[in-house]
Parts: structure tokens; C-alpha cells; sequence
């Protein structure tokens, strides 16, 4: 049984298949053009280096067992935390487009980001922002 696809099963196909190359550019693009326009390995210094942790050809600075300072972790949950509620309003502002509701939509959207704000202003107050640089000494 031979089967036929029709115009639109077929430019679908081809839209799927234009996406998937852009994609596919997208992701190993950047490596073809780094292994591409990089100077080659002798010009490293690699001597004495290979027993190092990360070879990045610079001496690393005490002990790689430091602590960090919990202020670094909920700067870092924070920024995540607004980094998915803006991700969160382009969509919202797209969906909210009907002329009949526009106050109640944006009074949504306001107290969404007033919510956020008051996190923000919680974090400040409680010093999250306030950041120490510490002192390591060489061993």
C-alpha cells in the first residue's frame, strides 16, 4: 500500500527538519569555530602542569577544600529565583493581550512583581548583598 504524504505533512517535515539543523548548528557550531580559529596546543605552557586539577596553565592558590559562605549560595538561589520569574513574565505578557482586560491584567502582573520585590528587599535586609571578600593565605 502506497501511501502519499500531503502538502502540509510534508512542510512540517520540513520545518521540523530545518529546526533540528539550527539546533544541531547552535550546539556544535561554537566547537567547530573554537577547534577552528584556536592556536594549536604548543602554545600553552603545559610544563610540569599535568598533575594539576585544572589545567588552565596557571598555579592555583591554596587548597581547592575552602568553604564558601552560605551568602554565596542564596545569592546564587536568588538569582535563579528571578532569573525563572522573568523567563515566566514573556509568556504571561503575550497570553495577557485581550483588550477588555487590561487594568486586571496588569494589576496581576504588578503584584506578581511586587511579591518579588518584597523578596528582594527581604534578602537585603537580612544581608545577602553585603558581600565580604575573605583572606586566604598561601600554603
Amino acid at each position: 500500500m502506497e501511501q502519499v504524504l500531503d502538502q502540509q505533512t510534508l512542510t512540517n517535515i520540513i520545518y521540523v527538519a530545518i529546526f533540528l539543523i539550527g539546533a544541531l548548528s547552535f550546539g556544535f557550531g561554537p566547537i567547530i569555530i573554537v577547534k577552528l580559529i584556536a592556536p594549536s596546543s604548543h602554545t600553552r605552557q603545559i610544563a610540569n602542569k599535568s598533575g594539576q586539577f585544572i589545567e588552565c596553565g596557571i598555579d592555583p592558590i591554596g587548597s581547592a577544600w575552602i568553604r564558601f559562605g552560605i551568602v554565596y549560595y542564596l545569592y546564587a538561589l536568588i538569582f535563579l529565583a528571578f532569573d525563572v520569574d522573568v523567563l515566566f513574565l514573556f509568556p504571561v505578557a503575550v497570553a495577557y493581550n485581550s483588550p477588555e482586560f487590561i487594568v486586571r491584567d496588569l494589576v496581576e502582573v504588578l503584584i506578581f512583581v511586587g511579591i518579588l520585590s518584597l523578596a528582594v528587599v527581604y534578602a537585603w535586609v537580612k544581608g545577602v548583598f553585603n558581600w565580604e571578600q575573605k583572606k586566604y593565605h598561601h600554603q
